[in-house]
């Protein structure tokens, strides 16, 4: 068996169009849309929206640290426009129907944070499935999915944000976790909870990774545990136990699949 897994594909079609080529199946590990595109200001939904000088002010806000400003100057982007929700749902199912249009089948597909999965239905097709919490065989293994990002602990989602990325509670996230843990393969979004796979050494920040997650990997010993979400890992790969932990890679700049023979 040969499957090729993504992630982050941030928008890439282009290049999804291709990510089946050679394989039997293909897992996509979420964060399918390009939200705020910091190499290409004009791209994304924000870019869409608001143009690339807008974003391009953003972009830089953010990369400075400066929260609060960042937060001011958005609220301010979302204000001037008549309906925000709308628009941006507008812009999702787009990009979605590039998106999905360009997967072959068989595919098996999880969100990321950078996904709006109550829409997925309108663009599922035969062949394109979503595995979110799910075991599913595979070529003789189970492979064990769970999608999403973990909301950090003290900080609430907003509910009068036009778009909300697909945060989970612990508790929500670690049950899917026990659900599909004694699977072959296990599949998720974001990683293990272990620095040298959570730290981004460009942004210069860890990303929230899954006590659950490792958990699993400690007690059942997966042959893999594949994920993506930290785009510049500082560590791409981390033997644990008798488990390989693989960041599958960056999709949306690599344009290249990791590749799983068994």
């Amino acid at each position: 068996m040969r499957l090729h897994v993504v992630s982050d594909v941030h928008g890439n079609a282009e290049a999804l169009a291709r990510a089946g080529e050679g394989a039997d199946a293909v897992l996509v590990l979420g964060d399918l849309l390009d939200f705020v595109d910091y190499h290409d200001h004009g791209g994304g939904i924000l870019g869409r929206l608001f143009g690339a000088e807008t974003v391009a002010r953003f972009a830089r806000l953010r990369r400075e640290g400066r929260r609060a400003e960042t937060v001011e100057y958005a609220r301010s982007l979302w204000a001037g426009l008549a309906d925000p929700r709308a628009a941006v749902e507008e812009a999702v199912r787009e990009q979605y129907s590039r998106l999905f249009g360009a997967l072959s089948a068989p595919t098996y597909v999880i969100p990321g944070n950078v996904d709006a999965p109550a829409l997925w239905p309108e663009f599922l097709t035969d062949g394109i499935r979503a595995v979110d919490g799910e075991v599913v065989e595979i070529g003789g293994l189970r492979f064990g999915f769970v999608g999403g990002a973990l909301q950090a602990e003290g900080v609430p989602p907003r509910s009068d944000s036009a778009w909300r990325p697909h945060l989970r509670t612990g508790e929500d996230f670690a049950a899917d976790v026990a659900r599909v843990s004694d699977a072959d393969v296990l599949c998720s979004h974001i990683p293990p909870a272990v620095p040298e796979l959570t730290y981004d050494v460009v942004a210069r920040r860890p990303e929230l990774g899954s006590d659950a997650l490792l958990g699993a990997v400690r007690e059942h010993e997966p042959r893999w545990a594949l994920f993506g979400h930290v785009h510049q890992p500082l560590s791409a790969r981390v033997r644990a136990g008798r488990t390989e932990c693989v960041n599958v890679g960056h999709f949306k700049r690599t344009g290249t699949p990791y590749v799983l023979r068994w």
